[in-house]
């Protein structure tokens, strides 16, 4: 099959089928765009469990919204390498190699607004109320920072290093006083970006990596946090200075345990993913990440050249340190990315392999 796509049910998201997507014709501003090679992680599984309107993306609006119609299948979002294959906007050739969010599809349509020699702005109705730190897609010529050595952990890697990256330095901008982090689902490849990000700084707190049973001796063997506490063991976490608790998991209970141990020392905590999405029950109140708002933050503080900067001499040095941290493992075409998909929402996948998808088989 040529021409695929994922249909997942937005009311179960552990169903998913591969579906036939014909060639649709172009209206004029429109573009078309093979999906050439994406990453499948657990921060796709947060996209899907946070796909339905929650208020985190706006009061209506959810992540099923950026490639589907209301009622539709939902399509997930996925981060990657996408090829031109048929345009009617000049300065946007067939062949022209893109990076940005696509459906879990081997193709897509955008409507590109603001072209310029950087890149665009997908204009399509339904992603305008969205926000545009998603909509934006750049020529591959003219990435920051790329070089084709990482061309395969760029899907994998590079959104999630910048979110983990910024937590980091949020963390360090408003909470000084912190004798101890706590990050859950530690084995996540947004956590590895956090606390690699976390470990560049001289002084910094102790860094605790919380995770499963069956991940824990991953997570050591990275060597990014100073101690590693299983699910099962929140009792053995050592009180005393203030602690903060960074949430990739969105486990309610196991917030509320870190919580209820800590007590007072706990003086700041932090929602960023949601990988248990199965996970329901009442937690302790906490702040809610959002990258794109941060972004612009320290872009009008440091002006966006030295913000750049920055990131590109973070991400350059993490880029040395990934081939130790996880091995690549290739899937193809579209029942390579069911399989993925699957795995990742079901917490299957190995927390050393760094999936990616070629899109076509």
């Amino acid at each position: 099959m040529t021409r695929w796509a994922i249909d997942i049910d937005r009311d179960d998201i552990t169903q998913a089928v591969v579906s036939d997507a014909p060639e649709q014709p172009l209206a004029e501003g429109e573009i078309e765009v093979a999906v050439e090679l994406f990453a499948m992680t657990a921060n796709n599984v947060t996209y899907a469990a946070l796909g339905k309107p929650m208020g985190f993306l706006g009061p209506d609006a959810g992540y099923w919204d950026f490639f589907g119609d209301r009622g539709a299948p939902g399509r997930l979002p996925v981060w990657g390498f996408a090829r031109v294959t048929r345009s009617t906007v000049p300065g946007l050739a067939e062949g022209e190699e893109l990076y940005g969010y696509w459906p879990l599809a081997s193709h897509a349509v955008l409507r590109p607004e603001r072209v310029g020699a950087v890149g665009f702005v997908d204009a399509m109705p339904r992603r305008q109320a969205l926000p545009a730190f998603y909509n934006r897609y750049q020529r591959v010529s003219a990435l920051d920072d790329y070089d084709v050595a990482d061309r395969d952990y760029w899907p994998v890697f590079r959104p999630l290093y910048l979110t983990g990256w910024l937590i980091a330095d949020q963390l360090f901008d408003e909470q000084e006083n912190l004798a101890q982090v706590i990050a859950t689902a530690a084995s996540s490849k947004t956590a590895l970006g956090f606390a690699h990000a976390m470990r560049e700084q001289t002084k910094r707190p102790l860094l605790i990596g919380l995770t499963s049973p069956g991940s824990a001796a991953f997570v050591a063997e990275t060597g990014l946090y100073d101690r590693v506490v299983t699910y099962d063991a929140v009792g053995e976490i050592a009180i005393g200075g203030e602690t903060a608790l960074i949430d990739f998991a969105g486990n309610p209970a196991v917030a509320a345990e870190v919580a209820a141990r800590l007590d007072e020392s706990l003086t700041f905590a932090m929602g960023v993913g949601k990988t248990h999405w199965e996970a329901t029950g009442e937690g302790p109140r906490m702040a809610f990440f959002f990258a794109p708002a941060r972004i612009e933050k320290r872009g009008a503080e440091w002006g966006g050249d030295a913000f750049r900067a920055a990131i590109g001499e973070s991400w350059g040095r993490f880029m040395r340190d990934v081939r130790d941290l996880t091995r690549l493992d290739r899937r193809e075409g579209a029942d390579g990315a069911l399989v993925a998909y699957r795995e990742a929402v079901t917490g299957t996948a190995d927390p050393r392999a760094s999936v990616i998808v070629a899109g076509l088989a």
